[in-house]
Parts: structure tokens; C-alpha cells; sequence
């Protein structure tokens, strides 16, 4: 059989198949990503007070 045709008889919705992951799993994975988000965010924001900090130096530096 073609590679290019090769999966064309299965459904694309994957209804019928069962859950891969488990509930448990998802709510494990779902709290990792929001605490990789905080965290991130975090960083973002301690980035934009250093910048901050930075440009008011400079400012009163030039002043």
C-alpha cells in the first residue's frame, strides 16, 4: 500500500479509540503547564521591572 493512502480507512475524528492518557495524568500535566506559565510569567515580569529600573538610571544618569 502507498504511504500517501496508507491510513485513509480509519475515521480522522478518533472517536472509537480510547483515552491515551489518563484523567489523572491530565491533571498532573495541566498543573505542571500552569505552574511553567507562573513561572514564566514571573520571569517576564521581573525582566520588565529590571528594564525599568534600568532606563530610570539612565534617564536621571543623562539628566
Amino acid at each position: 500500500m502507498s504511504m500517501l493512502t496508507q491510513s485513509f480507512d480509519r475515521p480522522f475524528d478518533g472517536t472509537d479509540r480510547p483515552a491515551r492518557i489518563s484523567e489523572a495524568r491530565k491533571a498532573q500535566l495541566k498543573r505542571i503547564a500552569l505552574r511553567a506559565l507562573a513561572v514564566l510569567t514571573m520571569g517576564s515580569v521581573l525582566t520588565a521591572l529590571i528594564a525599568l529600573r534600568t532606563a530610570i538610571y539612565v534617564w536621571h544618569l543623562h539628566a
